[in-house]
C-alpha cells in the first residue's frame, strides 16, 4: 500500500512538473512570433489594401489582431465580436491605420509587434522592407517604389541616415545579412521625394531553445524514475505474494491432519493379530429386544452398552451394567 501511494504521488508530481514546464515553454514561444502582413512590407500608399493575420501563429488559432494608433489600443477589426481572425483593411489611411500591430490571445499571450506606415497623398515614394525578420546569412532585397511609376528610375538608399548606395533599377540587395545590417532604412528618388524610415530586423536560424531542452530532459528523467519505481513496486508485490504462499504452506504442514490425530484409528500392519487390534479398540455395541443374550428389563432395549473386549473375547458374556 505504501509503495502504491508513493507511486501515485510521484506521478502527480511529474504531471505538475510537465504542466509547469509546458506553460513556461508556451509563454516563451508566444512572445517570439510575428503577425503576418500581406503584402510582406511595412510601408503602404494611401488607399492600398492590407491584410494582417495571426492565424496559425505558434500552431494556435483564436488570435486577435490588436493595434496601437497614436497611443490608442484597440482591435484591428471594427468590433470585438469580429476581431478574431485576419484583419482586412480595404483602403488604408494614415490616421487610422499607421501604427503598431500585434497578436493577442486572452489578454495575456502576445506576439512581437510590427510597425506599419501608411503615407499620405502627398508622398510618392515608399521603401519595401520585409515585416518578418530576415535570417542571418540570407540575402535581402530592398525595393524603392515610386507611386504610379511605369519606368525605371534611380534611387538612393540610406541606413541610419547614412548613404549605402544607389541603383538605377530601384533595388538594392544586402547579401549575407548579419546583425550589423539591422537599422533604419529609407530611400529617395529625384523629383519624387523621400520614403519614410523602416526598421530591418535580422534574426537567427531556429535552434533548440534552452527551455525545450530542459523540457525534454525533465520529461525523460521523470518517465525513467516512474518506470524504476513501478518495477520496484512490482518486485515488492511479487516477493510479498511469494512470502504469503510460503507462510501458508508452513502453517498447513504444521497443523495435524485427521489421519495424524492421536485419537484417530491408524491402520496396522499385517503382522498385528486380531487380538492385538481388539486390545486397544473400544467397541460400541447396541442391543435391541431381539438379542436373546440379555434377559433383563425392557428398559435395556434400544440402550447402548459400552464395553471393551479383551484379547480372546469374541462375544459379550454375562450381563453388563445397564446404561443409565
Amino acid at each position: 500500500m505504501e509503495v502504491r501511494f508513493a507511486t501515485n504521488r510521484l506521478l502527480m508530481t511529474v504531471l505538475l512538473l510537465l504542466v509547469t514546464v509546458a506553460e513556461f515553454s508556451d509563454s516563451q514561444t508566444h512572445n517570439s512570433g510575428f503577425p503576418e502582413v500581406v503584402p510582406n512590407r511595412q510601408q503602404f500608399f494611401q488607399s492600398e489594401p492590407i491584410m494582417i493575420s495571426c492565424e496559425g501563429l505558434n500552431g494556435l488559432t483564436g488570435w486577435r489582431v490588436m493595434k496601437k494608433i497614436n497611443g490608442d489600443v484597440r482591435t484591428c477589426a471594427s468590433t470585438w465580436e469580429t476581431s478574431i481572425g485576419p484583419c482586412k483593411i480595404i483602403n488604408a489611411y494614415p490616421s487610422t491605420d499607421s501604427g503598431e500591430y500585434w497578436c493577442e490571445m486572452g489578454g495575456i499571450q502576445k506576439s512581437n509587434s510590427v510597425n506599419i506606415t501608411v503615407t499620405d497623398l502627398e508622398s510618392h515614394v515608399i521603401l519595401e522592407v520585409p515585416v518578418q525578420p530576415v535570417m542571418q546569412g540570407e540575402n535581402v532585397t530592398l525595393h524603392c517604389r515610386k507611386k504610379d511609376a511605369n519606368s525605371n528610375y534611380t534611387a538612393k538608399f540610406y541606413k541610419n541616415g547614412i548613404s549605402v548606395g544607389s541603383s538605377s533599377s530601384g533595388n538594392i540587395m544586402v547579401p549575407n545579412v548579419s546583425k550589423s545590417d539591422e537599422g533604419l532604412y529609407k530611400c529617395s528618388i529625384a523629383d519624387a521625394g523621400e520614403s519614410p524610415e523602416s526598421w530591418l530586423t535580422v534574426g537567427s536560424h531556429p535552434t533548440v531553445p534552452y527551455f525545450k531542452l530542459y523540457l525534454v530532459i525533465c520529461t525523460g528523467f521523470s518517465v525513467l524514475l516512474v518506470v524504476i519505481l513501478l518495477i520496484l513496486a512490482g518486485l515488492f508485490q511479487h516477493h510479498k505474494h511469494q512470502q504469503t504462499i510460503r507462510n501458508h504452506t508452513e502453517d498447513t504442514s504444521l497443523t495435524p491432519s485427521p489421519q495424524n490425530s492421536p485419537a484417530s484409528f491408524q491402520p496396522h500392519s499385517s503382522a498385528q493379530t486380531d487380538d492385538d487390534i481388539l486390545s486397544s479398540v473400544a467397541i460400541y455395541y447396541t442391543l435391541s429386544q431381539s438379542e436373546t443374550e440379555l434377559k433383563d428389563d425392557d428398559m435395556l432395549s434400544s440402550r447402548a452398552i459400552y464395553t471393551t473386549l479383551r484379547p480372546g473375547e469374541t462375544k459379550l458374556k454375562g450381563r453388563r451394567k445397564r446404561a443409565d
